[in-house]
């Protein structure tokens, strides 16, 4: 499945969550970092699902970047 990862810069460098799975999150130094630490909390929080039985969500949340006039 393919989950839309949205990321934030913060003070000490980026932080990202997965809206359609709460409580999915990541932070690192930079954007490269954090994405593939993102990549193995996806993995680990939707195995934590599979074991307690929880049904997997299917992706939902999209973007668009909307440029103002």
């Amino acid at each position: 499945m393919k989950y839309l990862v949205l990321f934030e810069q913060t003070s000490t460098g980026y932080s990202a969550y997965v809206p359609d799975l709460p409580g999915c999150v990541a932070a690192g130094a930079t954007v490269a970092e954090t994405s593939e630490l993102m990549r193995g909390a996806i993995s680990m929080h939707l195995a934590g699902m599979r074991e307690d039985g929880d049904p997997i969500p299917e992706p939902q949340t999209i973007a668009e970047y909307v440029v103002a006039a």
